[in-house]
């Protein structure tokens, strides 16, 4: 049965790490994957989560299975982290938490469910989204379209395209955004700007999906939720995909959470009911030890403490690798003025360059970015900042 079959197409940016492992080159830099790096180029483990793991195996007492939805000291953290502790959600209980695989599986788990009760639903992705969002939702049934999104001549969101498209999307359809530090452009709505689209989107009746991969490594964990609780109104239904493998450091724990918001208690008893045969007929239940800590972190105010002083350090590193990112291609003599790199936010930028000068960049000078263009700034040091920013010049010339 398996002779003859062709060879699945590389993920394009799982791909690049392995193409990125077997280059020989020193001076290779890795700007494809979005994976933290500290000042030394290397991916910590945080201290608070470290203290947090010793805790857990010290108190640990059973290896038995979580329940389908795991945890509900999980569920309950992870509402409280994303709407805050004393919203109208939480306080109406309209709102429940599955622990899922990572953010991704909490993604698939969104359009599992969705085609499962509404076969005729839509998705509605930005353009560009995140190479893997297609992918999944493809692979749960769903029909997906895409609505405008990136201005390539103005460097920005091309707002006014983006809401005429949103107020064609009927009711019944479902469309996602990125609650902050979009990925791959690095380019969020304003607070007025997101006002407007929740607007649009209660008119509408489309229900919300949101894609919540970076808290806390934009502008700060409650300013990142701004744009999000604009949707957050009584009575308004949403869907809230969240992940910790970023602002945690827990990539290979597979953190993540799919939150369902309805509108009422017994409304979201009943969808949720739904949420879980889903989860039972793909992974049955999650795995414990990355939700545990990340329980014990937010659960304990000294833990949470020294956290959010590691989470601010990441977010300072990434802006201020940003902002020496664009004051060393100046100095470079890099050709174009790149200072809109500076009002993008989260890990990523979308650079502007082409396919072609990428690929240039991959083969000659060892530096290793999406295709589109798009650069992982908490991957850059200052070590390889200048060899980085000379080779961008030399391309661009």
């Amino acid at each position: 049965m398996f002779e003859g079959i062709q060879a699945a197409p590389q993920d394009p940016i799982l791909g690049l790490t392995e193409a990125f492992r077997k280059d020989p080159a020193p001076w290779k830099i890795n700007l494809s994957i979005g994976v933290y790096k500290d000042g030394d180029g290397n991916t910590p483990v945080l201290h608070s989560v470290k203290q947090a793991e010793e805790r857990i195996l010290r108190q640990e007492s059973s290896k038995d299975y979580l329940s389908i939805h795991g945890s509900a000291a999980y569920g309950k953290a992870v509402q409280s982290f994303l709407f805050g502790p004393d919203h109208e959600i939480l306080k109406s209980k309209r709102a429940e938490t599955a622990h899922t695989p990572g953010g991704t599986g909490a993604l698939r788990v969104a359009g599992d469910f969705l085609r499962k009760l509404f076969p005729h639903a839509r998705i509605w992705l930005s353009d560009p989204t995140w190479p893997n969002h297609p992918g999944v939702f493809r692979a749960a049934g769903l029909e997906i379209h895409t609505y405008p999104y990136y201005d390539s001549e103005a460097k920005g969101l091309q707002f006014r395209q983006m809401i005429e498209c949103l107020r064609t999307i009927p009711a019944g359809d479902a469309v996602l955004f990125h609650a902050s530090c979009h990925n791959p452009t690095g380019i969020d709505p304003t607070l007025e700007q997101w006002a407007e689209i929740a607007d649009v989107a209660a008119k509408q009746r489309f229900l919300p999906l949101f894609d919540y991969a970076y808290q806390g490594l934009g502008d700060g964990i409650e300013e990142d939720s701004a744009g999000l609780l604009h949707f957050c109104r009584p009575g308004r239904e949403l869907l809230v995909a969240s992940s910790f493998s970023k602002n945690f450091g827990l990539y290979n724990e597979r953190v993540g959470a799919l939150t369902l918001v309805a509108t009422d208690e017994a409304n979201v008893q009943s969808a949720f009911s739904h949420i879980k045969t889903c989860i039972r007929a793909n992974y049955s239940n999650p795995p414990a030890h990355g939700g545990a800590i990340v329980t014990t972190v937010l659960n304990d105010p000294k833990l949470r403490a020294e956290w959010e002083v590691e989470l601010r350090v990441m977010r300072d590193r990434i802006n201020g690798m940003r902002r020496l990112f664009v004051e060393t291609l100046k100095a470079n003599g890099a050709k174009g003025d790149f200072s809109f790199l500076t009002r993008q936010r989260g890990m990523f930028s979308y650079s502007g360059l082409t396919k072609e000068q990428v690929l240039r960049l991959r083969e000659k000078y060892g530096v290793y970015l999406v295709d589109s263009g798009r650069i992982n700034v908490a991957g850059m040091t200052e070590a390889n900042m200048d060899a980085l920013c000379n080779a961008i010049a030399t391309v661009l010339k």
